[in-house]
């Protein structure tokens, strides 16, 4: 089985940025072949990552309500819309679930899809979720085993709350969870000490922050993707050294 690694944390905390840097942090770490995985509704993980993304789970989802081809079974159906929406690159490949469901019943859909993506996730060494702050999607439409989830927020205590709240969520949910790590991104260096305050006042373990970073500002300006930032970046370097912290027992 792949070790995966989800992600979650509320909109603007750069959550997909660091879903990004930790594909290409595996990738240099040789632990490949890495999937990820782009569960989050507003999905832009393929652009951090610099790929085109033509096909997606939600529109197979879409067409397989509406009805197959004739000659084709639900199942093989299914199977070709997995394999058309796997984008491949050097060391990873990046699959997106799409918006979720509109009305009516996508029961078959769904069950077909969390088949074929089971086999799929077993060809990976390492699978990376970026997923958004509600957790139903991950544990409706992918595997429910997540060996590491990595909750991002920004540096406001808001965001911090809200990482909590999907602490506590997860432990409503039939989700099995190795261990739950806190980052704290685009942090300012004085607001350090004030920020490990707010998280000792909820049950949350912290493994690192990351830096503000004037390059990770200039690629996002510039279209660029995040993945191509080096070691002049301080986000990249403050990232990696988290994320060894977090992958050290994996």
């Amino acid at each position: 089985m792949p070790y995966t690694i989800g992600l979650a944390g509320k909109g603007g905390t750069g959550k997909t940025t660091i879903a990004g840097l930790l594909i290409k942090y595996l990738v240099a770490q040789g632990k490949t072949p890495v999937l990820g995985v782009d569960a989050d509704s507003n999905a832009n993980l393929n652009e951090v990552l610099g790929l085109e993304v033509e096909e997606t789970l939600g529109g197979a989802r879409e067409e397989m309500k509406t009805g197959v081809a004739a000659g084709m079974t639900k199942d093989v159906y299914m199977q070709m819309k997995l394999e058309q929406a796997v984008v491949e690159s050097k060391g990873f490949d990046l699959v997106v679930m799409g918006r979720p469901e509109g009305a009516g019943c996508y029961c078959a859909a769904n069950t077909l899809l969390t088949r074929y993506l089971e086999k799929l996730v077993s060809n990976y060494t390492s699978v990376v979720i970026d997923n958004e702050a509600g957790m139903e999607h991950i544990s409706r439409l992918t595997t429910n085993n997540i060996d590491l989830l990595l909750m991002v927020s920004d540096s406001s205590h808001r965001g911090i709350k809200s990482a909590a709240r999907i602490n506590a969520l997860t432990q409503s949910l039939s989700l099995n969870i190795g261990r739950k790590l806190l980052i704290i991104n685009q942090v300012k260096e004085e607001d350090r000490n004030a920020i490990e305050k707010i998280v000792s006042q909820y049950p949350l373990e912290l493994v690192g922050m990351v830096p503000e970073d004037s390059l990770v500002r200039d690629f996002d300006l510039q279209g660029r993707p995040t993945v191509e930032l080096d070691r002049q970046s301080r986000a990249l370097i403050a990232a990696y050294e988290i994320f060894e912290r977090a992958l050290a027992s994996a």
